[in-house]
């Protein structure tokens, strides 16, 4: 069904206490604008309009998007009054969708069942999305006719005790036939409670123009539910991510507590994944099969092989990790980080732009900046990669089997053949020779070749670990 849709984003949100315009406020990491204009596009329209009004410059340079249609309500008279801003901009012959800036959660699916049940009743048709609350203190409520069909929309402030009572409730999502909007918004009085220009009002002028009034319902409460001050965010993002949650759930995954991790991207999960308490993923994560991530992680855009175990408080940016690493507790992996099979960063090791090689590790506290480190590479306790001179990043280069003692700070551009040993507390400035030990003597770099005793090599330390 082809369709123009309009959403209403002009409210300045006095009750946020904010500088910030409401729309612009984070649920789950992305605006709650963001998230309705994601949801918009699913339904591919024809026409996507935003009203945008309090901090309307600041919207528009946060959602730059060029497909986008915009008018400016300037003064916020009401919903009818911003939907009229919008008049010009939509095709006549195409129905129009109402969403609320403000209510980020309404699915795909429930605005399809909305236009599905008004195009039942004839091409043309007025559709209201409807909840039926316990608590409706707010909410228009849903006035029927003794036939159960919707006959008015009276909000709140304009409600007897009666009405007041009814529990079925507008979510503001509207249907409308576009043909007759630039009548219907004329004729619009601001004779209420609030001094507004009600959108609500259309309904009772389509039941005066005979023409059929449906209602669609979403699968859950929730779905249509605004934001209106910081309490009510805090509780859409906690339902928000209980349903991540129990989506992550049903495809296998083992969380500790579903009430204590926050999505804010995607989660890709294999088999037998589990995730402690207090994780937190950004952008877009893959998590493969056997995955451990222990508690109080920050995973943003990474891809983590199979069986590899995130240690607690690690924080990944960025980050591709093969089969069988291991990472923290505390590491921070930042972008351009590659650990490839078996390769590990341990305890207060931070990597950025680095390749760590299969069976490489950095156990203990060391910085790796810009580097590319071969395959088993033994990188001792305190060891830094000296990347930056003040104006310009530079690479290290370290070699297969090289072993890096404690203490060593490696002045890039600076390379480390494989095979050779760096003796601790070596400050390299110049090329370490493969198979050698390289060392500090008064002061100055020196490398040694491995002395031959008996057919066997002595002087060089043998590999072991960390």
């Amino acid at each position: 069904m082809s369709l123009n849709i309009v959403i209403l984003a002009a409210g300045q949100g006095k009750r946020m206490y904010s500088d910030l315009p409401k729309v612009l406020h984070p649920l789950a990491g992305k605006p709650l604008l963001r998230r309705v204009l994601d949801t918009a596009r699913e339904l591919a329209p024809a026409r996507l309009v935003v009203v945008y009004g309090h901090g309307g410059a600041r919207v528009r340079q946060a959602i730059p998007d060029e497909d986008l249609l915009w008018a400016l309500q300037a003064e916020q008279k009401g919903t009818g009054h911003a939907l009229a801003q919008a008049l010009p901009h939509l095709d006549p012959g195409l129905p129009t969708l109402t969403l609320c800036g403000d209510a980020p959660l309404v699915r795909p699916r429930a605005l399809e069942n909305l236009c599905r049940a008004a195009r039942e009743t004839g091409e043309e048709s007025l559709g209201i999305l409807t909840v039926c609350l316990d608590n409706p203190q707010g909410y228009g409520r849903i006035v029927r006719d003794s036939a159960d069909g919707i006959r008015a929309v009276v909000e709140e402030k304009d409600a007897d005790e009666a009405i007041r009572a009814i529990r079925e409730v507008n979510t503001g999502i509207f249907l409308l036939p576009t043909r007759r909007l630039g009548a219907w918004l004329s004729a619009l009085k601001n004779d209420n409670a609030q001094g507004e220009y009600y959108l609500t009002d259309l309904v009772r002028m389509a039941v005066e123009a005979r023409i059929p009034v449906r209602a669609a319902h979403p699968e859950t409460v929730w779905e249509a539910e605004g934001v209106n001050d910081p309490a009510q965010l805090a509780a859409l993002e906690r339902r928000y991510q209980r349903a991540q949650a129990e989506d992550l759930l049903r495809r296998g995954v083992r969380l500790y507590d579903p009430e204590r991790i926050d999505i804010r991207g995607q989660v890709v999960c294999g088999r037998d994944v589990s995730i402690d308490v207090g994780c937190v993923f950004e952008g877009r994560v893959e998590l493969a099969d056997g995955v451990s991530v222990g508690p109080y992680c920050v995973i943003r855009a990474a891809k983590i092989g199979a069986r590899t175990k995130i240690e607690a408080f690690t924080h990944m940016d960025g980050a591709i990790l093969g089969a069988d690493c291991a990472a923290g507790p505390y590491a921070r992996l930042r972008p351009g980080t590659v650990l490839e099979d078996g390769a590990r960063a341990g305890n207060f090791v931070e990597i950025k732009n680095t390749r760590l090689g299969a069976g490489s590790k950095a156990n203990h506290l060391s910085y790796l900046g810009d580097a590319d480190v071969g395959a088993r590479v033994n990188v001792g306790a305190g060891v830094i990669t000296c990347n930056y001179d003040g104006v310009n990043k530079h690479k290290t280069v370290i070699g297969d089997e090289a072993f890096i003692g404690s203490d060593c700070q490696l002045v890039a551009p600076v390379k480390v053949g494989a095979g050779a040993i760096l003796g601790a507390g070596t400050t390299l400035r110049k090329n370490a020779p493969a198979n050698m030990l390289t060392a500090m003597q008064s002061r100055a770099q020196v490398s040694i070749p491995p002395r031959k005793q008996a057919g066997k090599e002595e002087g060089a330390p043998a590999k072991n670990e960390a």
